[in-house]
C-alpha cells in the first residue's frame, strides 16, 4: 500500500511574530518620545512635583490608548502574535497604567499641596470642585482602579467570566472620562495645534481600532457570509461535531488551527460567546467544530438544530502554519485538544509526526479521522496512553518517539497541565523557542 507524500515544506525566513511584536514595540516607544517632546516644548511648572505628575499623566495616557489597540481584534495582529498573548501583553500594560495613575495623582496633589496651605487630599477635593475636568478624571482613576483590582490574579479566579466582563466594560467609561479631562485641563493638550492634533488622532486610532475590530467587522462578515447549522454528529458520548455553512465562505481569510467566538443563535444561548477550534481545515463550503462537553453550554450544542443561525466572530489565532521555521513537524495534542492539530495536520506539508495523549482508547476523540490523515499525507501517529503520572510525554519519551524533534517544529494544543510539562520538556531537549508553537486559548476583555 502507498501513501502520498507532500512536497516540501515552505518556511518563512523572517518571522511574523517578531515583526508585529517590533513594530508594536516601536510604535509605542516613538509615540513616547513624541508625548515628551511636546511636553517639553509646552514648559515646565515651577514645581517640580507638578512636572513629574504632568508627565506620568501624560504617560498613562498613551499607555491607555495602547490597551485599546491591544485588544481590538485586529487581524493583522491577530495572526501574527494571537489574542492570547495579545491579552496578557494587555494585562501588564493595564498594571503599568495603574501605576502611571496612581503616581499622575499623587504627585499632582503634592506638587499642588506644597504652594498652598492645604493637604494632598483637600487639594485633590479643591482641584475637583474648581478645575474643569478633574472631577471627571477623579471617577476615571476610581473606575480603572476597580477594573484592575477584578483583574487581579485572585479576584479573576473568583470571578465568572461574565462578572469579570461586565465590569471590564466600565473602563471603556474611564477612557472617555479619561479624554475629556485630558481636553479640559490639560496643558500639553492645549499648548499647540501640532499636540492637539496629534492626541486627537491618537485617541481616535484606538477608539476606532476597538469600534472597527469588535463591531464593524463581526458585523459585516456575518451580514456576509450569513452562518447557520447543517449537521450536528455525535462523536462519542460526551463529543459532539457541529457543521456550519453560509455563502462565499471561500472568502473567509480562515486557516487551520484558529478558533472563532461562536453565538448559537437559539433563545437560550444566543448571549453565550464561546472559544471553539476549527477541527477541519477550512474548505471554503464549510466550517467544523468538535467539542467535549463541559458545562451546560457545550453540552448543549448537541441539541442544536440543523438552519441555527450562528454569528461567528474571529477567525482568531496565530496557531498557524504561518509561523512555521523548520519543513518538517510535530504535532502535540492532549484530550480535546486534538481540535486544532487534526486540522493542521490537514493543510502542513512536509512530514509530520503526530504524538495524541489521552488518559485511555475510548478518549481518543477523532482518532480514526487522524489515522487515516496521517496515513493519505505519509505522517506518524503515535497514542500515547496511561494515567497523568507518570508523566508519558517526558523528555526520554518525546525523545524516543522523534529522535530529531530539536530539528522540527512543534505544535502543542491540550490541557494547561499537560501543556505546561510538554513545554518543560521540550526545554529540557533544548528544542529553540522560536519551534515551538501553542496559544492558550482566552477571551480578551
Amino acid at each position: 500500500m502507498t501513501t502520498v507524500q507532500s512536497p516540501p515544506a515552505r518556511t518563512a525566513t523572517i518571522r511574523p511574530r517578531a515583526v508585529a511584536r517590533t513594530g508594536l514595540y516601536a510604535v509605542l516607544a516613538a509615540n513616547a518620545a513624541v508625548v515628551t517632546l511636546f511636553a517639553v516644548q509646552a514648559g515646565f511648572a515651577s514645581n517640580a512635583l507638578v512636572v513629574v505628575g504632568r508627565f506620568a499623566g501624560l504617560y498613562a495616557a498613551l499607555l491607555m490608548a495602547f490597551q485599546l489597540l491591544l485588544v481590538a481584534r485586529l487581524p493583522w495582529l491577530d495572526r501574527r502574535i494571537g489574542m492570547d498573548r495579545l491579552t496578557n501583553w494587555h494585562r501588564w500594560t493595564g498594571f503599568g497604567l495603574l501605576w502611571t495613575l496612581v503616581g499622575h495623582v499623587v504627585f499632582i496633589a503634592f506638587g499642588y499641596a506644597e504652594s498652598s496651605s492645604l493637604d494632598p487630599v483637600s487639594q485633590v477635593v479643591d482641584l475637583a470642585e474648581t478645575v474643569e475636568g478633574v472631577f471627571r478624571a477623579v471617577v476615571a482613576t476610581g473606575l480603572l482602579l476597580v477594573v484592575g483590582g477584578a483583574s487581579a490574579r485572585w479576584a479573576r479566579r473568583r470571578l465568572a467570566y461574565e462578572t469579570w466582563h461586565f465590569v471590564h466594560l466600565y473602563a471603556y467609561v474611564a477612557v472617555v472620562l479619561a479624554f475629556t479631562h485630558q481636553v479640559a485641563a490639560g496643558t500639553t493638550f492645549t499648548a499647540s495645534s501640532a499636540a492637539t492634533a496629534y492626541w486627537y488622532g491618537v485617541w481616535g486610532v484606538a477608539l476606532g481600532s476597538v469600534f472597527a475590530g469588535r463591531i464593524v467587522l463581526p458585523l459585516w462578515r456575518n451580514r456576509r457570509h450569513r452562518l447557520r447549522v447543517e449537521a450536528v454528529v455525535p462523536e462519542s458520548d460526551d463529543v459532539v461535531s457541529v457543521y456550519v455553512t453560509g455563502r462565499d465562505l471561500d472568502r473567509l481569510p480562515a486557516r487551520a488551527g484558529q478558533f472563532f467566538l461562536w453565538r448559537f443563535l437559539t433563545k437560550d444561548r444566543w448571549w453565550q460567546a464561546n472559544p471553539f477550534s476549527l477541527s477541519a481545515a477550512p474548505d471554503g463550503r464549510t466550517l467544523r467544530l468538535t467539542v467535549k462537553a463541559a458545562g451546560d453550554g457545550s453540552a448543549g450544542l448537541r441539541h442544536l438544530q440543523p438552519g441555527t443561525r450562528v454569528f461567528a466572530e474571529g477567525p482568531y489565532g496565530a496557531f498557524t502554519a504561518m509561523h512555521r521555521t523548520r519543513p518538517e513537524a510535530v504535532l502535540i495534542a492532549g484530550g480535546v485538544g486534538v481540535t486544532p492539530i487534526r486540522a493542521l495536520l490537514e493543510e502542513l506539508h512536509g512530514h509530520a509526526v503526530v504524538i495524541y495523549r489521552v488518559g485511555a482508547d475510548r478518549d481518543a476523540v477523532l482518532h480514526d479521522e487522524l489515522r487515516d490523515l496521517a496515513h493519505a499525507k505519509g505522517a506518524e501517529l503515535h497514542l500515547v496512553t496511561g494515567p497523568p503520572v507518570p508523566d508519558r510525554l517526558a523528555p526520554g519519551e518525546l525523545v524516543r518517539l522523534v529522535p530529531d524533534i530539536a530539528e522540527r517544529d512543534v505544535f502543542l494544543c491540550g490541557p494547561p497541565p499537560m501543556m505546561n510539562a510538554v513545554l518543560g520538556s521540550l526545554r529540557a531537549l533544548d528544542v529553540p523557542r522560536t519551534q515551538v508553537h501553542f496559544e492558550r486559548f482566552s477571551l480578551a476583555g
